[in-house]
C-alpha cells in the first residue's frame, strides 16, 4: 500500500488555488483514489482526509493495570493493523477531535447538513422511545462523513465546543467514521428513519429537503414513517469501499445479531457488547447461524479487558474466509430486541483481522 501527498490546481471563480490531495493506493483488496483537503471528510491522526478510521477507546480497568480511561487504539484506511494513538480521546488533537472541529468551527454558516443524535445524549434526560443509536454527520453538496459510537454523552451540543464526557472514561468504547458521497447520504437518510434516534443538535437547510426528507423529520422532531420494519441498504465509501448498513425500527422485535445479521451474512457471529448481570442474552445456536458472546477481548501491546469493561458493540464472522466485520448501536439484551438502531458491515480484510484477533476467549451454546 502506498499513500501518496501532493497539490492539485483548482480553479474557482477565475481564482487559480492549490490543494493538497492525499491518495492512498491499495496494491490488493483495497480501493484507490484521493481525497481533497477541500471537502469534508474523515481525518485522521494527523489531519489528513481518509476514507475510513476506526478508533477503540480502552478501558480505564484492564487486566493488571488501571488507565486514564482516555488512551485509545487507532486504525485507518493505511494501515495494517492497530496502533495505540500517541493522542488522548478528550483532546482535540486525535482523528476524532480533528474530524469533528471542523463542524464546530463551521456549524453557524448554515450551508451544510449536519446532525448529532444519541439516545443518551449530553445534559438531557434519558428517553427509551427512541433508537438506542449515537452519531454524527456532516455533509454538503460534494460529500461528508458519518461517525457512529457508542459512546453516551458525546459529543457536546455545538454551542459547548469539543469535548469528551467523564462518563465515558470507565468503559471501553467505539468509533467508526466513514466519508461519503452526497448520493450515498441520501441512503443514509432513509436508514436513520428506521433507527428514528434521538437528534439533540441539527440543521437541514431548505435546499436539502427534498433529496434528505427523513432527515428534515427528525431535525424537526418528528418520527419518519417507514415501511417494512427493517433495511438493508448498501453504501459506498469515497473512494469506494462497500459496507452493509443493516437498520432496524423499533417494531422489527429481535435480536439484531441472531435474528438478522448472522442469518443475512450467512456466517456464525462472535459478538462484542455490553454485558451486564441478569441483562444479557446467552449466546444462541438455534438458528441456522449462530452468534456467541465474545467474554474478553486482547489488543495489541498486551492490553486485555473483561466484556463487562467495555460498552462497545461490534461483532466478527467466526470463519476467516467470510472476512465480515460490524460495528454497530445495540447490545444482546432483551430490551434492546424493542429498540431502533443499526450496524455497519464490512469485509475489509485488515479490519476482520484486527477485530478477529481481539477475541480473546467467547463463550459456545
Amino acid at each position: 500500500m502506498l499513500v501518496l501527498f501532493f497539490t492539485r490546481l483548482v480553479i474557482f471563480g477565475g481564482q487559480m488555488r492549490l490543494f493538497l490531495c492525499v491518495c492512498t493506493i491499495f496494491l490488493q483488496a483495497f480501493p484507490s483514489g484521493c481525497l481533497s483537503e477541500a471537502n469534508l471528510s474523515c481525518l485522521n491522526e494527523e489531519g489528513q482526509p481518509v476514507d475510513w478510521f476506526i478508533m477503540y477507546k480502552l478501558p480505564k480497568y484492564k487486566k493488571g493495570e488501571v488507565g486514564s480511561g482516555v488512551e485509545y487504539m487507532y486504525l485507518d484506511a493505511s494501515m495494517l493493523t492497530w496502533r495505540m494513538s500517541p493522542y488522548a480521546v478528550n483532546t482535540s488533537d486525535g482523528a476524532v477531535g480533528r474530524t469533528l472541529g471542523r463542524l464546530y468551527k463551521t456549524y453557524k454558516s448554515n450551508s451544510s447538513v449536519y446532525m448529532l443524535y444519541n439516545d443518551a445524549p449530553p445534559l438531557l434526560k434519558y428517553q427509551s422511545n427512541y433508537g438506542h443509536s449515537k452519531g454524527t454527520l456532516l455533509f454538503d453538496r460534494s460529500q461528508g462523513f458519518w461517525i457512529t459510537h457508542s459512546i453516551p454523552h458525546f459529543p457536546p451540543f455545538l454551542e459547548m465546543g469539543f469535548g469528551y464526557p467523564s462518563t465515558g472514561k470507565l468503559y471501553g468504547q467505539t468509533v467508526h467514521c466513514t466519508t461519503y458521497s452526497y448520493e450515498q447520504f441520501k441512503k443514509i437518510s432513509q436508514q436513520l428513519a428506521y433507527i428514528n434516534p434521538r437528534v439533540y443538535n441539527c440543521s437541514v437547510p431548505v435546499p436539502y429537503h427534498t433529496d434528505m426528507a427523513a432527515m428534515a423529520q427528525l431535525c424537526g422532531g418528528k418520527r419518519p414513517t417507514v415501511a417494512p420494519r427493517r433495511k438493508l441498504e448498501k453504501l459506498k465509501s469515497a473512494l469506494g469501499e462497500t459496507f452493509l448498513s443493516f437498520s432496524k425500527s423499533h417494531q422489527y422485535v429481535d435480536d439484531i445479531y441472531a435474528g438478522w445479521v448472522a442469518q443475512t451474512l450467512r456466517t456464525d457471529l462472535l459478538v462484542e457488547s455490553w454485558q451486564r448481570d441478569n441483562h444479557q442474552l446467552p449466546s444462541n445456536c438455534s438458528l441456522p447461524y449462530h452468534v456467541l458472546n465474545i467474554k474478553r477481548v486482547h489488543l495489541p501491546e498486551n492490553i486485555t479487558f473483561s466484556s463487562y469493561e467495555d460498552h462497545s458493540k461490534w461483532c466478527v464472522s467466526v470463519e476467516f474466509r467470510a472476512q465480515w466485520t460490524c460495528l454497530g448501536d445495540l447490545n444482546r439484551e432483551s430490551t434492546q430486541a424493542y429498540r431502533g438502531g443499526g450496524l455497519i458491515c464490512s469485509q475489509n480484510p485488515v479490519v476482520y483481522k484486527a477485530f478477529r484477533q481481539a477475541v480473546a476467549w467467547f463463550k459456545g451454546c
